[in-house]
């Protein structure tokens, strides 16, 4: 049975991170929001400031009149809020003793403990944001670059919502004709209303088609691009890893096999996020220890979107070299000629020669020419977006999975039609598709997909 979102309660929550800091903020939404609020509060009478306003005051125990913390409350009444209820925020001084003592208080004076993601879920419900403006807030939230903000913020804004209702509105427009049509039969207009709805069925997909081809540069700015340092050992892996995120994470020796395990990290380069996995070298050895790392380094190689081959390209290509170019050639990678300072044994032509694969020569030590790095990931993964700020990305598996589901469905609707399949069968798909499209912004999604959605938000959001 889906859950039932009971309008009428006051929620309350502590809307930032746990822990010791300037200050906290204690959220209050509902038709109690106020009132509640107002028991607790010396210092104006809530309910007769503008709304919109900001005042301090204390906060203190009703029946003893103790003080438990001096705060400034913030007066927002409906509809002109978040959840387009009444909302009172209580920034409070930032100690988890006294951040729990006032959520108790609220608590115990008439507001209900939030569920995770129930203020942007009442957002939802009141028609403030769709299910795109909902997801795109916790990806604003997690957003680890200024690209994956940007995208948040785009998203936020309705740019998808404004596509997809669109796209719904054109199938919504020939389902009235096809409706019309089957109305009034004698009207005989079977082959214009089969050829309207076909026009739109291709057109729709087209567009579809569209959205669908933005998914991996999406998915990349949203989570990130999972990257992983490969090489046989002492070819500067460790040393790439520690310049990439600026610190001393992995040990750098001339002893070959240094790194025993995989080591990760997150950062940024030109605005692209990579999840960063600097692996043991690959090679063949005794080493029991040594032989668990090399494991481990192949399982990052299998899941990594982007590899990154490092090669010395001091010494001539080894046949750990060969063995590694040949291992990595069904993935996305660029090869990095490193310890370009010690002279070159090795050319980018003829790397070119054996593998389809950009080719970059740098020093790591000298920090030469790695800002070429940052532009070869643009050319392989972003080659299509002109701009983050302005294109409709699609940005998570849920939204590509239903835009498939109702290309699909089109798709149907067109073979069917081609095949002579009366109108009134083909409506079916088409109607589908409209109803899919719909799931994407929640206008049509089932309460369990929706209750699943906003479970996975934080406590207080």
């Amino acid at each position: 049975m889906a859950q039932v979102l009971t309008e009428f309660d006051t929620i309350a929550a502590i809307s930032t991170p746990i822990g010791e800091g300037g200050i906290s903020i204690v959220r209050l939404s509902g038709d109690a929001a106020v009132t509640i609020a107002n028991v607790l509060f010396k210092g104006a009478d809530l309910a007769k400031v503008p709304s919109h306003t900001i005042h301090y005051g204390h906060l203190v125990v009703p029946d003893s009149g103790q003080v438990i913390d001096e705060v400034m409350v913030t007066v927002m009444r409906a509809p002109k809020t978040f959840t387009r209820e009444d909302i009172i925020e209580i920034n409070c001084h930032g100690g988890i003793v006294v951040t729990n003592r006032i959520l108790q208080l609220l608590l115990q004076n008439g507001a209900r403990m939030a569920d995770p993601g129930e203020f942007t879920k009442r957002a939802f419900v009141h028609g403030r944001i769709d299910l795109t403006q909902a997801e795109s807030t916790m990806d604003l939230i997690r957003a680890k670059t200024d690209q994956s903000r940007a995208l948040a913020v785009n998203q936020l804004a309705g740019k998808l919502l404004a596509r997809i209702r669109r796209l719904r509105q054109e199938l919504l427009d020939t389902l009235a004709n096809v409706e019309v049509n089957i109305d009034y039969p004698e009207y005989d207009a079977d082959t214009v209303t089969a050829s309207q709805m076909q026009a739109t069925a291709k057109q729709v997909r087209t567009e579809i088609s569209q959205l669908l081809a933005t998914a991996s540069e999406g998915k990349i700015l949203r989570n990130g691009l999972a990257t992983a340092i490969v090489g046989r050992p002492n070819v500067g892996k460790s040393s790439l890893l520690n310049y990439l995120t600026h610190s001393e994470q992995a040990i750098v020796t001339d002893v070959a096999g240094t790194t025993r395990d995989t080591l990760e990290a997150s950062i940024s380069v030109d605005g692209i996020p990579l999840e960063l996995i600097d692996t043991a070298g690959i090679r063949k050895t005794a080493d029991k220890v040594e032989k668990i790392g090399v494991a481990r380094s192949e399982q990052a190689l299998a899941r990594a979107d982007l590899i990154l081959l490092l090669i010395d390209a001091s010494q001539p290509l080894s046949a750990e070299d060969r063995e590694l170019l040949a291992k990595t050639s069904q993935k996305k990678r660029i090869v990095i000629l490193n310890k370009t300072d010690l002279g070159t044994a090795i050319t980018a032509e003829s790397i070119k020669a054996m593998a389809v694969s950009p080719v970059i020569a740098v020093s790591v030590l000298h920090e030469a020419n790695l800002a070429a790095l940052a532009a070869e990931i643009k050319t392989l993964f972003f080659q299509g977006i002109k701009n983050h700020h302005e294109e409709v990305l699609v940005s998570n598996q849920r939204q590509v999975s239903l835009l498939t589901k109702a290309s699909d469905q089109l798709q149907e609707v067109i073979t069917a039609l081609e095949a002579g399949t009366p109108v009134d069968l083909a409506q079916i798909d088409f109607t589908g598709a409209w109803e899919t499209l719909g799931e994407i912004t929640g206008e049509s999604a089932p309460d369990e997909l929706i209750t699943q959605l906003f479970s996975q938000f934080c406590l207080g959001k």
